[in-house]
């Protein structure tokens, strides 16, 4: 029998996060333990429910109302995630992170010891200050937050950030769907003729006709496109496969419901795939870096083939104890395994 608590956190960034949404100071969000004994040892599971209710997802509200539905005993995980509304997805993934754990930490061995990380450059000027310390960290990958400010502004920051990258780094820009079809098609030209990895989620999934705009702007221009916004669930991800999406698939674990079914779909479709950061805390990161590891290990091939993972988000929060040690531009396996989520548990107290 499992006994099930959350408990629920408000966390201020370290500098407030200024995407094409707005500003974004702080995260909100809930941790999720459940314990039991088996044969006279305890074991427990782990999870966190971070929504993004922009990006699609439930509530804060409408996740801690799951959560209190829970709030109790279950005969197992599995039946308590069956409770668990479908439109609730972050709380699912939660969950889902908490049952993968069961009988021991899963990804804890392999043949794949690390991955890159692309750092996060803060959107504006910032990032020409920002670039500089993660390069002497040993960044190669970074993304761009844009569609922040008047698109001339951003394309001569532009070229700043990528004068001062050195050769064979790379660069994403991430619009976080803040273009209409005229600024996307003028963004698209100019990064065709730069040194840009692929733009990421150019036109919002809400808009008028979104799905054929950015299948048109996908064929149209040769510089890769990302869909980040647009995929938030299985529903999302049936249907973008459905239309034989080619390019890059951004994925946040933390805001999937259950991702294995859905991360085991885009294998067999052979999905370009990078798996992103959803600035939760450092309990849902280990989740979705140990699903990381995973996907590597199932995909093999060389480690050059691997697109970065959106994870270099680090240090993040004031409260530090809400961070994982991961400030440098790899992230190995041993690093997963040593997050601790009972001491933010026991800080949130």
């Amino acid at each position: 029998m499992w006994k099930i608590e959350h408990r629920a956190y408000r966390l201020p960034f370290r500098q407030a996060v200024r995407t094409a949404h707005g500003p974004w100071a702080e995260r909100e969000g809930f941790l999720l333990r459940a314990e039991r004994e088996v044969e006279g040892r305890r074991e427990v599971a782990w999870g966190e429910a971070a929504p993004i209710p922009w990006f699609g997802s439930e509530t804060v509200a409408e996740a801690g109302a799951a959560l209190a539905g829970l709030e109790g005993r279950a005969e197992d995980l599995a039946d308590a995630l069956a409770r668990v509304p479908s439109d609730c997805t972050s709380v699912r993934a939660g969950l889902a992170a908490a049952l993968g754990t069961v009988g021991g930490a899963r990804g804890a061995e392999g043949a794949v010891k690390s991955l890159a990380l692309a750092g996060l450059l803060p959107a504006g000027r910032a990032a020409l200050e920002a670039v500089e310390p993660r390069l002497e960290l040993g960044f190669r990958v970074f993304k761009w937050k844009v569609g922040v400010l008047p698109a001339p502004d951003e394309w001569a920051l532009l070229d700043d950030l990528l004068a001062r990258l050195p050769a064979g780094a790379r660069l994403r820009l991430d619009a976080n769907g803040a273009w209409d079809r005229r600024t996307a098609e003028a963004w698209l030209a100019r990064a065709a003729e730069r040194p840009i990895e692929y733009v990421e989620q150019p036109i919002a999934p809400e808009a008028r006709g979104a799905e054929d705009l950015l299948r048109g702007l996908a064929e149209d221009y040769p510089v890769k496109l990302a869909l980040d916004e647009s995929v938030n669930g299985a529903g999302d991800v049936a249907r973008w496969l459905a239309a034989e999406w080619r390019g890059v698939w951004v994925l946040k674990p933390a805001l999937l419901g259950e991702p294995e079914p859905v991360l085991a779909r885009l294998a067999k479709e052979k999905a370009d795939l990078v798996f992103g950061s959803a600035l939760e805390t450092a309990a849902g990161a280990r989740a979705a870096l140990r699903l990381a590891f995973a996907w590597a290990e199932s995909r093999g091939g060389e480690p050059a083939s691997r697109r970065a993972l959106g994870f270099g988000v680090w240090p993040l929060f004031q409260d530090a104890r809400a961070d994982a040690a991961l400030a440098g531009p790899f992230v190995r396996r041993e690093d997963v395994e040593r997050i601790n989520p009972e001491a933010l548990w026991n800080a949130l107290s």
